[in-house]
């Protein structure tokens, strides 16, 4: 009979401690606080497509938009959450992030990841469809004034997308006052050289491999030629 009251003495005492546990959680919670689950949950997400994963066909069709943005993109984001968890990066914005470990070898894992989800997100903003064309004419004076025509203009970013050997990006960028054709390799980005980058164009064999194969000049091509999208360019160069 005792053991049977104090197992029922043990059971009161149990309830009552939950009972407090749940009382003060909520009191926290509606004082604006913040529960370790949500804490846990905080963290940079997938921005969404600015079209839908079809709009850029026959140029770049759906199936490989699919793979390379629900896999390879989210990839990046969830293998970021994990290296930042519990660290100092924990609750910076992403840019902080790549200028913070840039150039930092035993930080390369979490630079990859944070860089790649910046330069995917910028990639999708720097197409649309029914693209390239004529720039807008405040665009077009900027490609004159540093490559001579817009025709020389889109042949540099062709050439730094071309020769870029193995995986990186093609950009163009405003340096200074001055716009610049560039390339850079694997996840690098050129705000970490205080370039300011205005389109780009991603020539991982996954951005085009589906469509075309081993023919990288085609896909830059008809980037640039049907889906660049100048207005964004624009907006970046203000």
């Amino acid at each position: 009979m005792k053991k049977t009251d104090s197992n029922n003495s043990s059971i009161t005492l149990s309830r009552r401690s939950f009972i407090i546990a749940s009382t003060a959680t909520a009191a926290w919670l509606a004082m604006g606080g913040h529960s370790r689950t949500a804490e846990a949950a905080a963290s940079h997400v997938l921005a969404p497509l600015p079209y839908a994963e079809n709009a850029l066909e026959p140029v770049i069709v759906a199936k490989t938009i699919g793979f390379h943005y629900g896999k390879h993109h989210k990839g990046y984001v969830d293998n970021l959450n994990k290296l930042i968890a519990g660290t100092e990066y924990a609750d910076l914005p992403l840019e902080k992030i790549i200028m913070r470990t840039a150039g930092q070898a035993e930080k390369t894992a979490i630079f990859n990841n944070a860089a790649q989800i910046w330069n995917h997100t910028f990639y999708w903003k720097s197409m649309i469809p029914k693209g390239g064309g004529e720039p807008p004419n405040a665009l077009k004076l900027k490609m004159e004034a540093s490559f001579g025509s817009v025709e020389a203009c889109k042949k540099e970013i062709f050439s730094a997308a071309v020769s870029q050997f193995g995986s990186g990006w093609a950009w163009l960028v405003l340096d200074g006052e001055k716009l610049k054709a560039i390339k850079t390799s694997n996840a690098d980005v050129p705000l970490t050289t205080g370039m300011k980058p205005l389109i780009t164009v991603d020539v991982w064999e996954h951005a085009y491999y589906l469509d075309y194969q081993n023919r990288r000049a085609d896909y830059v091509n008809a980037v640039l030629d049907k889906l660049i999208n100048w207005e964004f360019a624009l907006q970046n160069a203000g």
